[in-house]
């Protein structure tokens, strides 16, 4: 199991650094939307565009760099009073019965979409658009498939802890 855990922390943390550059580049589109737009009076929908794949690309592709850096949300009551033993217990169940299921039933059903997509290479509907909706669309299961990932390292890592009977990692 160590080679997996390694090599999706590699790939989690070189996808976290790509996000990150691209957290970067939607600021300065944005401001370069404004500044156009209410500086010049000018519009460009490819810039707006720009930034709506940006923007779907971090949510998408972060769901896993921040579940394996425990920053996702979490709207519970009791999970921050646990022990650590019922910390992991949680999370290993919680990764079984929703998160591993609702990720494959996602990126599963998402792929004719993507599919299709491809087969025409949709582009843009609007004149001046990106013409890369496919690529666009290819990030939903592609997300689902590094979320899954990083589903399984935790669940490898909790379940290693529960058997060994260590204590919480973090």
């Amino acid at each position: 199991m160590q080679p997996f855990l390694t090599f999706n922390d590699r790939l989690q943390y070189a996808l976290g650094l790509i996000l990150s550059w691209l957290l970067l580049a939607m600021a300065i589109v944005t401001v370069t939307v404004v500044l156009l737009r209410y500086g010049f009076n000018m519009g460009t929908i490819a810039l707006q565009e720009g930034l709506m794949y940006l923007h779907a690309c971090v949510f998408l592709m972060g769901a896993g760099v921040a579940l394996g850096r425990d920053s996702h949300v979490r709207v519970d009551i009791f999970y921050q009073r646990m022990s650590a033993r019922n910390r992991d217990w949680v999370n290993a169940l919680g990764i079984v019965v929703f998160l591993l299921p609702v990720s494959v039933i996602i990126g599963l059903s998402s792929w004719s979409y993507v599919h299709e997509s491809w087969i025409i290479r949709e582009v843009s509907p609007e004149p001046g658009g990106i013409p890369a909706v496919f690529i666009l669309k290819t990030l939903i299961p592609l997300s689902m498939l590094t979320l899954c990932l990083q589903g399984l390292s935790l669940l490898v890592t909790c379940t290693q802890r529960l058997v060994a009977g260590e204590p919480h990692g973090r």
